[in-house]
């Protein structure tokens, strides 16, 4: 198991390092007017201390567009690498510090939907398998297709309207409330929570769809499998052959789909964030792509890179843990 996962970690390393070069000729590729745009911009503010030939200048250092492609990208992997990934355009801080000041945001509202998609999803799943062609089944399925036909912005919108134009349960975007500096510590996370209720729920609704049919597929092939029938004609009861023989290996096929959405928890809900106005990574990311916040968008980029790769190699490893029969050397 060692040797596999250190393997499979220089094979992410050596994917990242062409992953990254690609992202980096596009941006070299921009039209330079960004760049431009930028230098004329600092060099206009109050105070400044650098006139925009000198501002040109360093940005083009900075990022290595004064140089080749090569060159250029060795030297921003020098520095990214060191941790410095310069200052955000949009938002005039250090890249990290902004990340640092949104993700946690969003892998709040990634967990809790990621949660409440797994106890919702996975059972409605195995029960629409465990009585098919049942009033149950063609609800749940009928259920699903309508979850995975939903754009995110119009469940998002249609929320909205209902819950907060209409009954006006919740304010209509925002992570705070009008009297939120006159609450108590208690009343402050309950007033932060009750703006997280909506996007939540978005996102619940987009995402139990796809796993409540991947599961309903997979435990039926599952049941249909000799060794269950097996099972069943030796008088194992059908709560054991349902919760362990077959679930058991259902988790399989699962474990890939569970595994890929690691970069879901951390990566922001871009659409959801926005329409929301809920201030994580994807919002922020959806700014600085507006703004042609180059550093932030290339952070961003190597950052949902580092977690698919990584997402990809938690899934085969979690291969060995559900399925003895799977050895990894």
């Amino acid at each position: 198991m060692l040797k596999y996962t250190l393997k499979r970690l220089l094979y992410s390393v050596i994917i990242l390092f062409f992953v990254m070069f690609i992202i980096y000729i596009l941006m070299y590729n921009m039209p330079s007017g960004y760049i431009e745009t930028k230098a004329r911009e600092l060099a206009s503010r109050p105070g400044a201390t650098k006139s925009y030939s000198q501002w040109l200048d360093d940005l083009n250092a900075q990022y290595g567009m004064d140089k080749g492609v090569v060159q250029g990208y060795l030297i921003w992997l020098k520095s990214a690498v060191r941790g410095d990934w310069g200052d955000s355009w949009a938002w005039t801080i250090p890249v990290t510090q902004e990340f640092h000041n949104t993700v946690w945001y969003s892998f709040i509202l990634g967990l809790i939907a990621f949660v409440f998609e797994i106890l919702i999803a996975i059972p409605l799943g195995i029960a629409a398998a465990k009585k098919q062609y049942s009033l149950l089944d063609y609800a749940t399925t009928v259920f699903a297709m309508v979850c995975i036909s939903m754009p995110t912005f119009f469940l998002a919108t249609l929320l909205k309207y209902v819950f907060s134009v209409k009954l006006g349960w919740f304010d209509l975007s925002g992570m705070q409330g009008r009297d939120y500096i006159n609450l108590s510590d208690f009343g402050k996370f309950l007033d932060v929570a009750k703006h997280f209720v909506l996007p939540s729920v978005t996102l619940i609704i987009i995402s139990i769809g796809g796993l409540m049919r991947y599961t309903r597929t997979n435990m039926l092939e599952v049941l249909n499998a000799d060794y269950i029938r097996t099972a069943r004609a030796k008088g194992v009861p059908e709560k054991k052959v349902i919760n362990y023989h077959a679930f058991r290996n259902t988790m399989i096929p699962l474990v890939t789909t569970l595994g890929g959405s690691l970069p879901g928890l951390f990566s922001g809900a871009l659409i959801t964030e926005t329409q929301f106005a809920i201030r994580g990574i994807g919002y922020a990311s959806y700014t600085s792509m507006t703004q042609a916040d180059i550093p932030f968008i290339m952070f961003y980029l190597a950052f949902i890179s580092i977690l698919t790769l990584l997402g990809n190699l938690i899934s085969d490893l979690l291969y060995g843990v559900v399925d003895p029969r799977v050895r990894l050397s």
